[in-house]
Formats: structure tokens, sequence, C-alpha cells
């Protein structure tokens, strides 16, 4: 796209389906590259990825050749069937429906990506559920908690 230029920098959620504590840290790692891939591979650019045992972060870039629905769907799509065809569940890995998007200015992602990268500790604190709802009212994102993830408790 000749003379086209942008700076949209989107903050990616979400989580395994169930909420299930299934991405394990001996794989996440391997996990992360794997999304990282897919996110290149669409031409657009990973700034930090990060997770726990139900859930992930990604900060991306995104050009205006894609929409955020479609590289979520092919990271969820792509990252699930290799997660299955590495074995390293039990049963069938899946994503969960939906997910979350939040947008942010150049001059936060320092703090985005110490975010993303401090998740371990940050839900020592915190669990999903409150840091999402979290998101999604610092957002100003209108919600209804039975839309929301499936919430184990």
């Amino acid at each position: 796209m000749a003379n086209t230029f942008t700076q949209v920098y989107i903050q990616i959620v979400f989580s395994v389906k169930g909420r299930q504590n299934l991405i394990q840290k001996s794989w996440r790692e391997e996990l992360y590259k794997y999304i990282c891939g897919i996110v290149n591979g669409k031409e657009q650019k990973v700034y930090a990825i990060g997770g726990v045992a139900d859930h992930i972060h990604i900060l991306v870039s995104i050009k205006p050749n894609i929409a955020i629905s479609d590289l979520v769907r092919d990271i969820k799509a792509n990252s699930s069937k290799w997660i299955n065809e590495k074995g390293y569940v039990l049963g069938k890995f899946q994503w969960q429906e939906g997910f979350g998007a939040f947008s942010y200015a150049q001059s936060q992602l320092d703090n985005v990506i110490a975010y993303i990268n401090n998740q371990e500790q940050h839900h020592q604190k915190k669990t999903f559920k409150e840091e999402y709802t979290g998101l999604l009212q610092k957002f100003n994102v209108s919600y209804d908690d039975q839309y929301l993830f499936e919430w184990i408790e």
C-alpha cells in the first residue's frame, strides 16, 4: 500500500478453553516462538508475548493489510494445531472463543512490554478474571458478564 503510514499497537489477550491450566512452563517458550512465527508470517510484528498456564498476552503492531480478528483466528488455529500435533496435552487442546484487543500509544510500549513479561508475578496477586475485567473497564469497553470467557472459579 503505497503512501500508507500507520502506527497501531495492540495487546491481544485470550485464554485456553475452559480456562484450563494447560500451557506448561516446559514448552511455553516454544509456543511463544511458534506464535511469533505465525505473526511474522502475516507481516506483523510481535513486541512482547507472555502469559501463564491458562492465557496469553501478545503485544503486536498491526499494519492495515490485516484485520485483528483474522490475525487472532490464524494464531489460535495454527497454534492449537501445533500443540495437538506435538502431543503436549492429553486430549484435544483448544483456545476459548473470543479475545480482547486493547490499543496503546508508542509512549506506553515499555510499560505494556514489562507488564506482559511479568505475568507470572502479576498473577500471584490477581486472577485472570480480575485482570481481564480490569482491562475492559480501563479501556471503557462495554461488556455483559454472560458473554465473557467461561470462568472456572
